[in-house]
């Protein structure tokens, strides 16, 4: 058997110092029971794992069964021992004795064979289609065996919260995402949807009792979220860099890093007489050059009032991405000579056209995302000059769904502490197949690559793979090869804290869906007296 730390590798740059701006007391102010929080917006399936709930960030309600630390270091929750058996397709947890769900009854190990069972084929975006089968031996022990060696399966310990068995009282059922029981250091009380939900803390939980015993989230938009703020109404509000000013009296400012990220993705099949494709970014000499006209730096300053680095890939910093995939920006004379190339000729009014055809494509993002706006406003300035014409167009997510996917340039958002998301947005398995390849991208060799890092030995082992597959020295779905994405910008969480609340030590957040600041929540204390 292996030890288990052989498969978990903390990215080198992540030990650098989180940024939290302060931790300053204000006047005396009684410690509140409560606290209201504008953390972002509702989960549209219910607070259900097993749809998906808890991907990005911690699930709240649940437990899962490992964390990670600050440093992103894993650590045992409801698992206190875990191995792999040497042909990496089983591996055995141990789990704690003294786990309870909010209804006080026990959780044992077969509520987590369970969990991962039913999540194998809930269809929900926790992907265990690589196991085969979960059992529980006895009470404390469980065994996942997977199909075949699968190196990122160990981060579903992470991400994938613990539901009561649907065999027992009060189990899991249809309606669970509405009604969640979990182990979880706390219980849903009430969820108006599209309003607020409330939650207080759960008296069976194992873990220190968290310092607040209700919490309050409110799913405002962005104007409203920075009113309430400004009006004294929240005690810590999420808000987009671009209006991350001065901090209201009482308030504070609060930095917190991450790995999410925004990017373009294309289509990449030609359009044709078919529904789907797009002619122009199907040409690899646009998507190149998109990549190199690109001024991230600009990018950073307007659209994130300087909260972020520039992107030059999916996991920027990681150990899985590959440095030397990189290009020069704001390469404008580089960007024309590829265009002029590939018979791309600048029109008299500016455009340039090929056989007639202008290099003309619509930028969707959603409408309610301020920050992709402006992002995606930006972008057609920039690459204006090169005579490519872009069309920032606001859309809601379902119009998208619906009418732009796999036809418009997408700006779309991702950002994770596991290299599977890579897997997703290029292995061609996923082409077309919801948003994480939407574009259709498929590589052959690139896809051998992933593949050959899923079956790798261990994590250290399938780093090189993963880069190969962006850059080689030859082809790559990265922006030296393929381009099928240009990636633009890596945010900063930009969040306003009443000056009373201490937050604890913040880690390094993921995509910003699922409230990843709650990751450190056993951590918050009222500072005031």
């Amino acid at each position: 058997m292996h030890s288990s730390s052989r498969y978990f590798r903390q990215p080198r740059w992540l030990l650098a110092p989180v940024l939290c701006l302060g931790s300053m007391l204000s006047l005396a102010a009684p410690h509140p029971n409560e606290l209201i929080l504008a953390i972002g917006g509702e989960a549209d399936q219910g607070y259900d794992p097993l749809l998906g709930w808890g991907q990005y960030g911690h699930p709240l309600f649940q437990s899962t069964l490992l964390v990670r630390d600050a440093e992103l270091q894993p650590q045992g929750d409801l698992a206190i021992h875990w191995s792999l058996s040497d042909d990496r397709r089983v591996w055995t947890l141990e789990l704690r004795d003294d786990a309870r769900f909010s209804d006080g009854t026990a959780l044992t190990a077969k509520d987590v064979a369970f969990t991962f069972n039913q999540a194998a084929s809930a269809g929900g975006r926790a992907d265990l289609t690589i196991l085969e089968h979960a059992e529980a031996p006895d009470e404390r022990h469980v065994r996942l065996t997977l199909k075949e060696p699968r190196i990122t399966f160990a981060d579903t310990f992470f991400t994938l919260g613990i539901v009561p068995a649907a065999s027992r009282d009060n189990g899991y059922h249809a309606g669970y995402g509405r009604a969640p029981l979990g182990s979880g250091p706390y219980r849903m009380v009430e969820w108006q949807e599209g309003e607020q939900l409330i939650v207080e803390r759960n008296p069976h939980f194992y873990g220190p009792a968290p310092a607040f015993e209700r919490l309050v989230f409110l799913f405002t938009g962005e104007d409203t979220t920075l009113a309430a703020a400004h009006a004294g109404r929240v005690d810590l509000a999420v808000v987009p860099p671009v209006l991350a000013g001065q901090p209201p009296a009482g308030m504070r400012q609060v930095v917190m890093q991450s790995v999410d990220n925004r990017g373009i993705l294309f289509p990449m099949q030609s359009r044709g007489d078919g529904d789907i494709g797009n002619d122009v970014t199907a040409d690899p000499s646009i998507r190149q050059a998109i990549n190199r006209a690109l001024d991230r730096d600009t990018l950073v300053e307007v659209a994130l009032n300087g909260f972020g680095r520039p992107a030059y890939g999916p996991a920027d910093g990681l150990d899985w991405s590959n440095p030397e995939d990189t290009v020069a920006d704001a390469g404008l004379v580089a960007a024309e000579t590829l265009l002029d190339e590939a018979g791309w000729r600048m029109g008299e009014d500016g455009l340039r056209y090929r056989e007639g055809m202008p290099a003309r494509f619509r930028l969707t993002y959603p409408s309610s995302d301020s920050t992709r706006q402006l992002l995606a406003e930006s972008v057609a300035e920039l690459l204006r000059p090169l005579g490519l014409a872009v069309e920032p167009t606001g859309r809601h997510w379902d119009e998208i769904r619906r009418e732009a996917l796999q036809r418009d340039a997408i700006l779309f958002g991702w950002g994770s502490h596991s290299p599977l998301e890579v897997y997703y947005l290029y292995h061609s398995r996923h082409a077309g197949n919801d948003l994480y390849n939407a574009g259709d991208y498929a590589n052959p060799r690139v896809d051998d690559y992933l593949d050959a890092a899923q079956a790798a030995e261990s994590i250290e082992a399938s780093l090189p793979l993963w880069q190969q597959a962006q850059w080689d020295g030859e082809t790559g779905f990265g922006m030296r090869g393929d381009a099928a994405w240009a990636w633009l910008i890596n945010l900063e969480h930009v969040y306003l804290a009443n000056e009373c609340l201490d937050l604890g030590k913040l880690g390094i957040a993921p995509h910003g869906h699922g409230w990843p600041i709650t990751a450190s929540l056993l951590e918050w204390r009222w500072q005031c007296d």
